[in-house]
């Protein structure tokens, strides 16, 4: 299958320099993407979910999973202040810190946030913060790397699974990121809190969507390694024998968030939201939408194709 030479390249280059974390049997692995945490205010697009992703993650610290974001964590373009960002999703965010302190968080930065690819901005930023309200001062994300992609290495190398945000083949979200966050601080984001799509946004123009998931899906199946990636905010679980290209989606959608699923050799996709009870007690709850499906069987069909 064809795809731009310039966009294989990028994807190659990620691919060879992407950390490496060996998986098994007994792993369990969630991931998500595209929170855009902002400062709570109007254009917060995460505000009104963010109790459902904090139900979210407290299930997956119990049931000891590895969570790993998939980039747009954070929206560093509309928001100068990260300061504000980390006291409106504090809760959020020490949390995240737990299950890096345990071992079990990575974080891969988008377009979106960019900034975090700096190890210089990481220790700035996101090394400690003292909560204003409280003045205590919590160790966050103390020498923590960001990366721009992750290599999920069967035990035995039966397969791979190479995770990314996916803005790397958007052309305008990548090449010009600096003139399109420009625009979306200063132009998109006020026409936004009066209804006004942003069409630099992937997410939002089904075209450029459409187009960014064909390059993805096409580098997927001629190099014979699963993509799972983020940036469009349209979740995607084919049926082995239908696609390598897999998206989690987003942690914006209308009133729940989407994520995958890696629990030993199944895949599954599910989404969250709030649910309520015979007596109307209301509670976050986990439904799954695709899947469980055997992550071998995506291999062995493309080699029979």
């Amino acid at each position: 299958m064809w795809m731009c030479a310039g966009s294989e390249k990028k994807i190659d280059r990620i691919y060879r320099s992407a950390l490496r974390l060996r998986i098994n049997r007994n792993s369990r692995i969630v991931l998500m993407s595209d929170c855009h945490r902002g400062t709570g205010n109007w254009g917060d697009n995460f505000l009104f979910n963010q109790n459902i992703a904090y139900g979210a993650l407290r299930y997956y610290d119990r049931m000891n999973f590895t969570y790993i974001e998939l980039g747009d964590g954070d929206e560093l373009w509309e928001n100068k202040k990260v300061e504000d960002i980390l006291e409106v999703h504090g809760s959020q965010l020490l949390l995240m810190s737990k299950l890096y302190q345990a071992g079990r968080f990575y974080m891969i930065y988008g377009n979106h946030d960019k900034y975090k690819k700096s190890s210089d901005y990481m220790k700035c930023v996101y090394n400690r913060y003292m909560w204003r309200k409280s003045e205590v001062c919590y160790e966050l994300f103390p020498r923590m790397n960001v990366y721009e992609g992750i290599v999920l290495e069967e035990e035995y190398r039966k397969y791979e699974i190479l995770l990314l945000h996916g803005h790397q083949v958007d052309f305008i979200n990548d090449n010009l990121w600096y003139m399109t966050r420009f625009l979306v601080r200063h132009f998109w984001r006020k026409l936004e809190l009066i209804g006004i799509n942003d069409p630099t946004s992937a997410a939002k123009n089904y075209k450029k969507k459409k187009k960014v998931e064909k390059k993805l899906e096409n580098w997927a199946e001629n190099k014979g390694v699963m993509v799972i990636a983020g940036h469009t905010h349209r979740p995607v679980l084919p049926e082995p024998g239908e696609g390598m290209y897999l998206n989690d989606g987003s942690c914006v959608h209308p009133r729940c968030i989407t994520a995958i699923e890696i629990e030993g050799d199944q895949i599954t996709m599910v989404k969250w939201e709030v649910k309520t009870r015979p007596n109307n007690d209301m509670y976050v709850g986990r439904e799954v939408v695709e899947g469980p499906y055997c992550i071998k069987e995506y291999f062995e069909n493309l080699k029979q194709q």
